[in-house]
């Protein structure tokens, strides 16, 4: 720190939650900056994992101010009742959290406009909880703001302007004909009363946070390849999701970031439709996705699995310009004779150079395979680098050396302390 991004290398789920909760006893302030309650952390506290969805992970840790950013999109009752849960497993949530007055709001309609879309032909296999509408009203400057909550009439004549609109759009949708703006409001009445205390201008507070010296934390959801105008398009999410997009959902000039950390698993996996060449067959990625527990922290979906994917790997070297690599569940690899990676792609017959972001180029490539001797000894208990099998040092010095990037740390289990820092 002083400002540190920690930044997905894959599709998501690469086990940031933890990384950020580790970090997080060092920080003092821990800032949220895209995405929606579409992602969730998980973060093992006394035993048990908690679930997070748009609180920050840095919550785990008392008196960490944790901030709801500007780039993210807020659902209202979804963030009151984390709150309460979280508040119900005995942590102080409420004093800690401020949320961004810029955030923009997933409305009722948005859900249900995007789970009648995903149920069409156009489906990209998306959880069905209104982000990327709420993004494309942003877009389109028909968004309505957490600010906008406490002007009562702008509000409502908002929500009735894009129901109209949205009615003529989905004909089908029944359920848009009985929303109505002064209905939200009412519906809405005690959890904006709630909210009212928490709002607050995060650009302001992290400005003067970083000119006192104190220690910042920038966490996302999703990852790297499904960056909106990064990944792989258009099987991505509808935020910026690398670390470009942490200072711009926050409120702070690029600068202000002096590291940015990638977290990437010893495998890979991703949740939806989209292009995934390191994709495994059904059986082994059964065997993978029962060992590393690989279901969705929101929606509980089995998720793809395959082999690590460089060309991927370093295509988000490259685009975030991370400075270190974290490498997490290496554990999950400890019973496989042999393991694979996906060095390059051949399309055509022809070598490809390099990572091809577009979906409708990257379906046709075919993995080029490089195995290495699995180490089929215990990694769990191992804290030093010295304690890891030689094979999982050999892959993990390989995939160093492939990035051009450190790897600083390796995760070995879901507690905090099943981890080996690099010397």
């Amino acid at each position: 720190m002083p400002c540190t991004v920690v930044v997905g290398a894959q599709w998501g789920d690469e086990g940031k939650g933890k990384i950020v909760d580790a970090l997080s006893a060092g920080a003092d302030v821990v800032a949220r900056y895209q995405g929606g309650p579409n992602a969730g952390h998980s973060v093992l506290r006394d035993g048990r994992t908690v679930v997070l969805h748009l609180v920050p992970a840095g919550v785990m840790h008392p008196g960490t101010r944790c901030l709801v950013g500007n780039g993210v999109v807020v659902d209202l009752p979804r963030l009151r009742d984390e709150v309460g849960r979280l508040e119900a497993l005995g942590l102080e949530v409420s004093s800690r959290l401020g949320v961004s007055g810029s955030a923009h709001l997933i409305l009722p309609y948005h859900r249900a406009v995007e789970a009648f879309a995903e149920a069409g032909p156009a489906a990209i296999g998306t959880t069905g909880r209104g982000i990327g509408f709420a993004y494309r009203d942003k877009a389109a400057r028909t968004g309505l703001r957490v600010t906008d909550l406490f002007e009562p009439e702008r509000f409502a004549a908002g929500v009735d302007r894009n129901l109209e609109r949205l009615r003529r759009e989905f004909p089908a949708v029944e359920a848009l004909r009985s929303m109505s703006g002064a209905a939200l409001l009412a519906e809405w009445h005690e959890e904006i009363a709630w909210l009212a205390p928490l709002v607050c201008d995060v650009s302001a507070e992290l400005h003067a946070a970083l000119a006192s010296g104190r220690r910042v934390l920038l966490e996302g959801a999703q990852g790297t390849l499904l960056d909106l105008d990064h990944g792989t398009y258009p099987y991505v999410t509808s935020s910026a999701a690398t670390a470009a997009g942490a200072p711009l959902g926050v409120g702070l000039g690029p600068r202000a970031v002096d590291r940015v950390i990638g977290v990437t698993k010893a495998y890979a996996t991703r949740v939806g439709l989209g292009p995934f060449p390191s994709e495994m067959p059904k059986g082994e990625a059964a065997r993978l996705r029962e060992a590393g527990e690989e279901y969705g922290a929101t929606t509980g979906r089995p998720r793809r699995c395959g082999w690590l994917d460089l060309p991927a790997l370093r295509y988000a070297v490259r685009v975030n310009g991370l400075d270190e690599l974290i490498v997490t569940k290496l554990d999950v690899l400890d019973g496989f004779e042999e393991i694979r990676v996906a060095t390059g792609y051949e399309r055509d017959g022809r070598a490809v150079e390099g990572f091809l972001p577009a979906a409708s180029a990257l379906e046709r490539c075919r993995p080029v395979w490089r195995s290495f001797a699995g180490w089929r000894t215990p990694t769990t208990s191992a804290r030093r680098w010295l304690d890891l099998p030689a094979r999982a040092r050999e892959y993990l010095e390989w995939i160093e050396g492939e990035c051009g990037v450190p790897v600083v740390a390796v995760s070995v289990g879901a507690g905090r302390e099943a981890e080996v820092k690099r010397d």
